[in-house]
């Protein structure tokens, strides 16, 4: 130890990072690099999902536009078809009611409107990541219209 002439002990020099202090902060770097990789991959996941689920609405949305246009507005009509990478299903059948919706049913009859309803359930993906989407509606149309289909 050198002394100086002030009676203290001379300052010691520092001479760099020792090979530890430069292990922990690489480690302290590379986790801190990694959670925020995972987190930007599941940002990317969600976006990725947010789309496909997106295309499937406006798939739904196109084909229960052609109801009653393209596609025949009939009890017991089904048909199938694809857009792009969604296939899609549609059923129509005579629209029952639940307890809570007999006043529409109800209201309905009395003036000589049939109520329909419409399933469309719309797939996309591969086994086994596969996804589907159900999307339901009510169709009105005068009775008399739907007898002269029969």
């Amino acid at each position: 130890m050198v002394i100086m002439r002030t009676g203290l002990p001379a300052p010691r020099r520092s001479r760099g990072f020792t090979l530890i202090e430069l292990l922990l902060a690489f480690m302290v770097f590379a986790l801190s690099f990694a959670v925020v990789l995972e987190i930007l991959s599941g940002s990317m996941r969600n976006t990725v999902r947010a789309r496909q689920f997106t295309e499937a609405a406006l798939t739904a949305q196109s084909v229960m536009d052609q109801v009653g246009v393209e596609i025949p507005l009939e009890p017991g009509y089904g048909t199938t078809g694809e857009d792009g990478d969604y296939r899609w299903s549609l059923e129509i059948y005579e629209y029952a009611g639940a307890e809570s919706d007999m006043n529409a049913v109800e209201l309905a009859e009395l003036t000589q409107i049939a109520l329909l309803q419409v399933d469309l359930e719309v797939a996309w993906g591969e086994p086994p990541r596969d996804r589907s989407e159900h999307f339901s509606t009510i169709k009105a149309v005068l009775a008399n219209r739907l007898e002269n289909v029969r």
